[in-house]
């Protein structure tokens, strides 16, 4: 759903497995969990509280009359769509012909073949003359089905006209999770985002790692508590490039450092090459983070080497968690907390991302040998799954405060609690 790999003022819900981001506004009545806010002196912005997990989602509402629908916020992803379509299986679907103001978009309009372009797959004509799109990713998963413009319920304000795929087939790799969810909400740059729909220069939002809530906010954060945000100027190439995503929020990654130690790596590894090969992308639509391989290979031999003694290699050359993760420990049942671990630091252009504690070390599910539960290091390798690209994913931006500041052409980061954060907003609920 994000960025092609795996699978943010509103307020919404995130689920960690499946998130649940919630949108709700208090200017006037309520019309879902949402707020709207004054931020700084005169700013006004929409925020929402959430909760996550796999993905991140967020409940608003769209259609005459409005229908909820829960989408998987994405910062990876460029077109916003919902399932048109009941089949087997999903619990939630948009009906457009229940709506007034549903309208699909026929494949003669300057908006089919404009707008479209800068989606990975040309939109096409269908045999109803209706723009026909597909969105595929690099999890083998897929959705198709048609360009369309609705009412769109984003905090107090009623959005006509908002462009979206209506989508009435697809191809998951994760039936089960994608059964919970209507869509998916696009949160890149391309021009028919949310981003660029709404004409957005700033957004940010703050995942919490202990009790599972957070913000998305749309507009400035002036909040005394947030700051100092440290600042790395996204990349932009104007050249189109076979393997360069140039609506993606791509970044500099300058090395790794792992406690003290940098790891001896040349800078030239974590540049773009002439394919575009090897940009780094913020990733709100993916989990884990994801390295190319010769420096997943250094960070995963210097982590290993630092945490002899600490934790039991989980010796399996079959096992790979998740097709890209193959450095994974034996942790006894009856332990309640992991030992102390080196961190790992993200080191970009003007700022950095450091990762540390249990963050370093994910539990997989049902998996135990004997009295131990089998963890596996939250890094994978890009190279395993086919992805010529560096990816940091939203299990490592926990504890954040994660900006995206397009007027000014850069990512903001800072530590914050992201739980005293919401309740300072009065968004814990």
């Amino acid at each position: 759903m994000a960025s092609p790999m795996l699978q943010l003022t509103i307020w919404c819900i995130f689920c960690f497995i499946n998130c649940c981001l919630c949108l709700s506004s208090a200017v006037g009545n309520a019309i879902l969990p949402l707020r709207m806010a004054r931020v700084g002196a005169a700013e006004a912005a929409s925020r929402l509280p959430f909760r996550h997990n796999v993905t991140l989602t967020v409940t608003l509402a769209a259609g005459t009359p409005l229908q909820p629908v829960t989408m998987v916020l994405d910062t990876g992803s460029e077109l916003s769509w919902l399932h048109c379509k009941k089949s087997p299986g999903l619990r939630s679907v948009f009906d457009p012909a229940a709506s007034r103001s549903y309208s699909p978009v026929p494949c003669s309009s300057q908006t089919c073949r404009t707008r479209t372009r800068d989606l990975p797959v040309p939109a096409s004509c269908g045999p109803e003359k209706l723009c026909h799109t597909i969105v595929s990713y690099a999890d083998a998963s897929s959705i198709e089905g048609n360009l369309s413009s609705e009412t769109f319920q984003i905090g107090t304000t009623a959005r006509p006209g908002f462009l979206f795929g209506c989508m009435d087939s697809g191809q998951s790799s994760n039936p089960e999770e994608d059964s919970k969810t209507t869509g998916l909400l696009g949160m890149n740059r391309g021009s028919l985002s949310v981003v660029t729909q709404m004409g957005l220069e700033k957004f940010s939002y703050c995942i919490s790692g202990s009790d599972a809530t957070g913000i998305l906010l749309f507009g400035d954060a002036n909040f005394t508590w947030v700051g100092p945000l440290n600042y790395t100027p996204m990349i932009q190439i104007s050249t189109p490039l076979p393997y360069f995503d140039r609506v993606a929020y791509t970044v500099q990654m300058e090395g790794i450092r792992v406690s003290g130690k940098i790891l001896a790596l040349p800078k030239s590894v974590f540049v773009p090459d002439h394919t575009g090969a090897g940009q780094t992308m913020v990733d709100s639509g993916t989990q884990f983070t994801f390295l190319l391989g010769p420096v997943y290979n250094a960070l995963r031999n210097e982590f290993a080497e630092q945490t002899k003694g600490l934790l039991k290699l989980y010796d399996n050359p079959n096992y790979v968690f998740q097709g890209a993760m193959d450095l994974c420990f034996l942790v006894p049942l009856g332990r309640a907390r992991l030992p102390a671990l080196p961190h790992v630091a993200l080191m970009f252009r003007g700022a950095e991302m450091v990762v540390s504690g249990e963050r370093l070390l994910y539990r997989v599910p049902g998996l135990v040998k004997g009295n131990d539960q089998v963890h596996c290091f939250t890094f994978g390798n890009s190279d395993l799954l086919g992805v010529e690209a560096f990816v940091i994913g939203n299990h490592h931006q926990q504890d954040k405060w994660v900006e995206f500041d397009l007027a000014n052409s850069r990512v903001g980061l800072a530590d914050v609690r992201c739980d005293l954060a919401s309740q300072r907003l009065g968004l814990d609920s």
